[in-house]
């Protein structure tokens, strides 16, 4: 019988034996539990330093049916698998006469390529950066000179933003595509733990190898991918997509396209606006770094330095502000990482968090981010949230030097609002920094909302605004300002054949839900359009 095992409490120490747990729990010969895949396994440290994963198992018991079903009236959290209903694909009313276009080669628009690819449709991606393996040379140059390619960067290029960041796969979505994403990183070289983990993540440089794979696999399939190829405008008849065009010259014809555009694309959001595309402002954050020794958030979150049996911690911390009606708290939380230089537009600082797969740098970042709002914004333009991350990225840039150096300032500092060179502990990020008192890059609310949670997390985690804590300024880009309003199809309301996907188009947040985004819109398009006969 099929079974699946929820609550599963093991000891950290006990989890290489876990299959013994289980058969002895179960009362069954261990070599009667078959097939046992890990659907999900977090980490309960609340009797710190005891800690016990908890698990979910699916797996296969062999036994006689009789006695499975007093084991399943006995054992607390366990039942049959459920069947799962195949899925039906609807028979599409139209035939395509080209190949649909993706624009974007980021987790939205390459799963959305896949999914194309992967039933016969052959579809072209088109973007407008680097492949991976240039793509990290133009940021590496980028981080020791401060020679900035706008058009490959920290933002754009194959795999997009979240590539150079740490491929967190964290959630909170719920989706049946989930798994499907999760099982092509894993096919494509990501370790398989990401398929069970409560926190996965894969690590920038594990990354750059998978979206490298998954591309061919498109390629391998009957797809195309062309890099430098920045799609500029697009050509429309009657309120319908007719062509794509391609670096200013080139008119490619398409009659479909999904825009996977990601959150940076200020150019494409222009040209949309100036088409008469239906875009909406849409709230976001925005706020600072901060960066503590990975010891220090072990010791709150395990009751030890370092424990030999789990990786470095992470935390997750909020706070809403009663007299503002704020919310602060942290996002894209790197353990055992640093904070690296994330500028695609000249004459502006923008900080990210980056970790690679072992997480073994030794000091914890972390974005500390205040919600900012439709009314923060300079005008009631569909585009005045661009124009504000614009201003204060310049403000940051201007602060750091105007050599991509960023400000920053010790905790304690910031919230004496006083400037120091002293740091008990070296900021991390790249290329350099200078030291500066950092209410001045922020927008006075946001500061001043930023100033009181910090203080409350201190209570949370001692020394979290401790003097070993550094800010760095300024984070921008924590999803995107606008969005692309889209019908019940997925198609822009505006422009019939246009599939706005992703993170760009304001319907995700994360590499995750940014592929599964770009999955679902896949199935609009097959759902609406055949492949090419």
């Amino acid at each position: 019988m099929d079974l699946l095992w929820s609550n599963l409490k093991i000891p950290v120490e006990e989890d290489a034996f876990l299959k013994t747990t289980m058969a002895r729990k179960l009362k069954v010969p261990e070599q009667s539990i078959n097939g046992l895949r890990f659907l999900r396994r977090s980490l309960d440290a609340r009797k710190k330093p005891l800690l016990a994963f908890v698990y979910t198992l699916q797996f296969s018991l062999d036994v006689p049916r009789t006695q499975g079903n007093r084991i399943l009236a006995r054992v607390s959290g366990l039942k049959e698998m459920p069947i799962e209903a195949p899925v039906i694909w609807p028979k599409p009313s139209k035939t395509l006469t080209h190949r649909p276009v993706v624009i974007g080669a980021g987790p939205s628009g390459y799963f959305a390529a896949l999914a194309l690819a992967r039933r016969g449709y052959s579809p072209l991606v088109l973007e407008r950066g680097d492949a991976v393996e240039d793509r990290t040379q133009k940021v590496q140059e980028f981080w020791d000179t401060g020679k900035l390619d706008s058009e490959s960067n920290v933002q754009f290029g194959e795999g997009g933003a979240g590539t150079f960041s740490d491929g967190k796969l964290t959630t909170r979505i719920q989706d049946r595509r989930i798994s499907q994403v999760l099982e092509t990183f894993v096919k494509h070289g990501a370790p398989a733990e990401i398929q069970y983990l409560a926190k996965p993540h894969i690590g920038t440089d594990i990354l750059k190898d998978v979206v490298k794979r998954i591309r061919q696999e498109i390629e391998s399939l009957g797809g195309e991918v062309r890099f430098r190829a920045k799609v500029t405008g697009l050509k429309t008849s009657s309120s319908r997509l007719r062509a794509v065009v391609v670096n200013g010259e080139e008119e490619i014809p398409a009659e479909a396209a999904v825009l996977a555009i990601g959150h940076s694309a200020r150019d494409v959001y222009k040209y949309l606006f100036d088409m008469n595309l239906t875009l909406e402002k849409k709230s976001f954050a925005i706020g600072l770094r901060i960066e503590h020794p990975q010891a220090l958030i072990n010791q709150s979150q395990y009751g030890v330095e370092v424990h030999p049996h789990v990786g470095p911690a992470d935390y997750q911390l909020t706070y809403k502000d009663v007299s503002t009606g704020r919310g602060a708290y942290a996002f894209c939380m790197c353990p055992g990482g640093k904070v690296v230089a994330a500028a695609s537009e000249e004459g502006g600082v923008v900080t990210n968090g980056m970790s690679e797969y072992v997480r073994d740098s030794a000091i914890a970042n972390s974005a500390i981010v205040v919600t900012v709002g439709t009314d923060d914004f300079p005008t009631t333009h569909p585009l005045a949230g661009l124009e504000f991350q614009r201003e204060w990225e310049h403000r940051a840039f201007i602060a750091g030097g105007s050599d991509y150096k960023a400000p920053a300032q010790r905790v304690v500092d910031f919230l004496e609002r006083r400037v120091t060179d002293r740091f008990e502990m070296l900021p991390t990020y790249y290329p350099g920094i200078r030291s500066y008192e950092l209410h001045e890059v922020l927008p006075g609310a946001v500061g001043d909302v930023l100033d009181r949670a910090l203080r409350v997390f201190n209570g949370k985690i001692k020394g979290f605004a401790g003097d070993k804590a550094n800010l760095t300024g300024i984070e921008t880009r924590t999803s995107s300002p606008i969005r692309i309003v889209r019908n019940t199809q997925g198609e822009s309301i505006a422009l019939a054949g246009l599939y706005p996907a992703g993170e760009g188009a304001g319907y995700a947040g994360g590499i995750t839900s940014a592929a599964v985004d770009g999955i679902r819109i896949a199935e609009f398009l097959m759902a609406q359009f055949a492949p090419i006969e």
